[in-house]
Formats: C-alpha cells, structure tokens, sequence
C-alpha cells in the first residue's frame, strides 16, 4: 500500500539512499536470525547470554549461536512491546521503520491488536505482508510502503506508536510531530535506540563509524527529550539498557555472523559515549 500519489514516499536523496540500502539488504545476521521462528527484527539483543554456546562441537555451534543471537534480539522487541499497553484487541497500532516485520508480529500476539507497519523499503514490506499472510494475520497487521514522516493515516487514529532502532534515519522533530498528530490523547509512544551522550561531548569515534556504516545520523541524547516535549510527547519512563546490551555485542564480535561493526559499538558503549535506552511518552 503506497501513499497517495500527489505526495512521494521518498522526498529527498538521502531517504532514497537509505531505501536502497535497505531494498539490497540481506545480511545473514539478520536472515538466517529470523528464520529460527519467522521473526525478522533487524535490531540488537539484551539480557544475560548463555556463553556455552561458543564451547559446542563445530557441527552444532552455528546453530546454537544463532539460536542464542535470536533470543537475545526477541527479548529486546518483547520489552519494547510490553509498554505499549493496556491495549485491547480492538486497537491500533502503528510500528515505524517496521523493517521486515517482527515487533509488528510481537505486538499482534500480545495484545490481539491491530497493527499498520511503515517502512520506505519495498522489498521489506513485500516481505513482512508475505510473513503476516503465512502466519494468518493478514487481516490484522499490515505493512505499508509509506514516510514516517508523513504517513497519510488519519489524525488520532492510534492508541500507540513505536520505533525500535529507526529514528536515527530521520530529524527527530518531524518524526514526533506526525506521531503527535496520529496519537490519540493519552496514546503511548515508545523507542529503543542508541544516542549520544551529551556529557560526554560531541559524537566519539566509533559513533562516527556506526553512521557510515548505517546511513545514518545518531541523534544525542537531549535532542529526544527536547523534541518530545515540543511535540506534547511526555516521557513517563526512562530506561537505560547500555549495560544489558554490551553482552549481545560480545557475543556477536565472537561468532560467523559478526559483520565487522561490532568492536564499534563495544568501544562507544564502554567509553561512555554512546547509550542504549528505552523511552516511553505519553500524547498529552
């Protein structure tokens, strides 16, 4: 389902860039993650890790490590999700930058809701509709080819919205104010992402390699706070989830699936430069 047609999805080069990227994308740190249960997140793990993985025989070690990577990833998405609520099934909600569909598939199962996920790759719409049609949920979580910033869906018409590791493709002020506009009063809006730490200074080192390495443009820390504001986006929840996301990177930096970015990530988050948390606001 695209936007209308008067307004395109894809207003700049840079958005295009990052739908390209997207669009070719098929790192196995993802796929083959996503095919142990069908959920695809295309986002990071926390939580305690189960190191024995790593002593397994070579002929069981890939499988346990992917298995492992994929928890840790699922427990992260369930912890987004489970602040979305009290939601009932009759609700909707809207999953931003929903990549190939796992928080949307997590947020169905737990609450029965309706879900609409956005993303400006069409291959990844294409696939999470064909992952919402074999799971048979077809009717109640959809993908669409379509902005977050500027979806085309009704003004107040969902009790919650979420990005999971996607708001640094995007200016944090126009993203929150389409979510203000779609919320309904006292809607729920919730994020996990890594920003800078302002008392640190300005973007360290390994930020600047996770930018090039992901087309993107991490945001510090205080700048999610202003714009929520600014856009009657109050936060009631804070958490700092740095510490329980370092072991997922360990991990990673030691298996098959390690894609070169991690010492990166492990740098900036020891060094104090880079944090890892989950925000939670309410439309006022």
């Amino acid at each position: 389902m695209t936007a209308n047609a008067e307004t395109p999805v894809l207003s700049s080069l840079y958005q295009r860039s990052v739908a390209d990227y997207w669009n070719a994308e098929k790192n196995p740190v993802n796929l083959r993650l996503g095919e142990v249960d069908g959920l695809y997140h295309h986002h990071y793990g926390i939580g305690d890790v189960d190191w024995s993985v790593l002593d397994e025989p070579e002929e069981t070690r890939e499988k346990r490590v992917v298995n492992e990577l994929h928890r840790l990833e699922t427990v992260q998405a369930e912890t987004l999700v489970a602040r979305l609520g009290p939601l009932r099934p009759e609700d909707r909600v809207m999953d931003a930058g929903s990549g190939r569909g796992g928080s949307s598939f997590l947020a169905n199962l737990r609450y029965g809701c309706h879900v609409d996920g956005v993303s400006i790759s069409e291959s990844q719409v294409a696939f999470a509709n064909e992952q919402a049609r074999k799971r048979g949920v077809a009717d109640k979580v959809r993908f669409h080819f379509r902005n977050m910033l500027d979806t085309g869906f009704e003004t107040g018409s969902f009790q919650a919205i979420w990005n999971n590791e996607s708001t640094m493709y995007v200016e944090l002020s126009l993203l929150f104010a389409e979510h203000s506009r779609l919320l309904r009063r006292g809607g729920r809006y919730v994020c996990i992402t890594g920003c800078y730490n302002d008392a640190y200074g300005l973007p360290s080192r390994a930020i600047s390699q996770i930018n090039a390495h992901y087309i993107c443009d991490i945001h510090s820390r205080s700048t999610y706070f202003r714009e929520l504001v600014a856009n009657r986006l109050v936060p009631i929840s804070v958490v700092d989830l740095t510490a329980a996301t370092i072991p997922y990177w360990e991990l990673r930096a030691k298996t098959h699936l390690a894609t070169g970015i991690e010492q990166s990530f492990l740098d900036a988050y020891k060094n104090g430069s880079f944090q890892y948390l989950l925000i939670a606001a309410d439309r006022v």
